[in-house]
């Protein structure tokens, strides 16, 4: 799979991924309760993590791995926390956690997006398109 986003493109969806966070309880209609509190604490959580990272305070790799990390608890917090039963919340959760998967599976974190292809040459004479 082509990891197609850039690290500038990345940073600017976690931004607004952490907005969704922080407002989604209201639109979601959870606000006021246990789980409306998590979803506070995941918004800081992605908006340090993409402040940190964007201030060259944390490598883009360990981004991904955090963030990685995150997702997968965004999926599984409503069963762990034992709020499952809240429809609203637990499907916010899980729609945010997949979104979150795929923006990682989508995101060049090493670098190497646009780098020359293994076997192709490039540039002059180099034998590609």
């Amino acid at each position: 799979m082509t990891r197609s986003i850039g690290a500038v493109s990345h940073g600017i969806l976690d931004y607004a991924l952490a907005v969704i966070l922080a407002i989604g309880p209201w639109i979601a209609v959870f606000h006021g309760s246990k789980q409306a509190l998590w979803c506070y604490i995941f918004a800081a959580v992605l908006f340090l993590l993409a402040l940190l990272t964007q201030m060259k305070y944390i490598r883009l790799p360990l981004h991904g791995a955090i963030e990685l990390l995150l997702a997968i608890l965004l999926i599984l917090l409503p069963w762990i926390a034992n709020f499952s039963r809240g429809v609203n919340s637990r499907n916010f959760y899980v729609a945010v956690g997949l979104l979150m998967l795929v923006l990682w599976a989508l995101t060049d974190f090493r670098g190497r997006r646009g780098a020359p292809v293994a076997g192709r040459e490039s540039g002059p004479g180099g034998g590609g398109p």
